[in-house]
């Protein structure tokens, strides 16, 4: 498998490709990004790729990398919550969740912290930007995004310290946000991730709605899946991880024993057998390579004959039902 060319490394692309092996048919990458899984993906064996992205510049930067699979490649913008209104069935598909190193590395994005540009972090590059809501939100819907969407314990400090800063001027950049977490919660000591990654992950994740779309996405491919098909979803932080746990947990059951000297296969119950008993995360040698790959995990699910199911915010326990109650 060779993804030469790509300009970031694909995070636990190995592990994933060895994981939905021998790769066949039709997939869906819902996101696209740098193109390193749709590459990986046709590569391994994969006959078209239906790529999706929501971000205008992955789809500029696709005519880079794209010459040599463009007749087994369709490109699609738009977020992958609607993934199922590109295909009707397919045998793959594939989710790398969160910001992308192509959007943290540049600085104009306003996505990074350890870059100064403008406080935006729209994905789509459209609606409210990361100043708009902590420019205009009051205080307390400012520190429930920094808690339920961050995990940052002074969430209710900082809303404070954000409110009255942004009285005398509001905020423009991404520096000036990180300077004022770091002067409320306190400096960075060597070998800890930044003070303001919790508060930056919050903030990105509210502009761009993406506990809403990953707990509508996992329905869109349970639906456009079809029986035998292979859904992976690469996480880096703990809530995530926790929503597509549960949303396997709800609609997955363990991989089925047959026994060698029946003739009868078990009658699947839920709509997925679980491939991946635990998260998958990165090797030392991926780490070495690619240090931006320590918080990633990697689960995978077959899906069955069962026609897909319902599943609501409350029942996935997303962030943003426990907000609004």
């Amino acid at each position: 498998m060779s993804v030469q060319g790509a300009p970031h490394i694909p995070v636990l692309l190995r592990p994933l490709l060895d994981a939905v092996a021998p790769v066949h048919g039709t997939w869906i990458d819902g996101t696209m990004g740098a193109g390193g899984y749709t590459r990986g993906l046709l590569d391994a064996g994969a006959e078209h790729v239906l790529a999706i992205d929501r971000d205008p510049l992955a789809h500029e930067m696709a005519f880079d990398w794209i010459g040599p699979y463009s007749d087994r490649i369709t490109l699609f913008e738009g977020n992958f919550s609607g993934m199922d209104r590109c295909a009707e069935a397919v045998d793959g598909v594939v989710l790398d969740l969160g910001v992308s190193s192509m959007q943290l590395d540049r600085a104009e994005r306003g996505f990074s912290f350890m870059k100064d540009g403008p406080l935006d972090m729209r994905m789509a590059q459209s609606g409210p930007s990361a100043a708009d809501l902590v420019n205009t939100l009051p205080e307390e819907e400012i520190a429930d995004i920094l808690y339920h969407y961050g995990e940052e314990r002074q969430s209710r400090k900082l809303a404070g310290r954000i409110v009255r800063a942004r009285a005398e001027k509001p905020f423009e950049t991404t520096l000036e946000l990180a300077s004022l977490i770091e002067n409320t919660i306190g400096r960075t000591k060597p070998g800890q991730a930044h003070a303001a990654t919790r508060s930056f992950q919050a903030l990105r994740i509210a502009v761009n709605e993406e506990y809403q779309a990953l707990w509508q996405g996992l329905l869109a491919a349970e639906r456009v899946l079809r029986p035998g098909g292979l859904l992976a979803v690469v996480t880096f932080h703990s809530v995530e991880d926790r929503m597509v746990k549960r949303f396997f947990q709800l609609h997955g059951e363990a991989k089925r024993h047959v026994n060698r000297y029946s003739d009868e296969t078990p009658e699947a119950t839920a709509p997925f057998d679980i491939v991946t008993r635990k998260a998958v995360g990165p090797d030392a040698d991926e780490l070495r390579a690619n240090p931006r790959a320590r918080s990633a995990k990697l689960r995978v699910g077959r899906r069955t004959t069962v026609p897909a199911m319902e599943l609501s915010a409350e029942d996935i326990a997303t962030p943003d039902h426990q907000r609004r109650n």
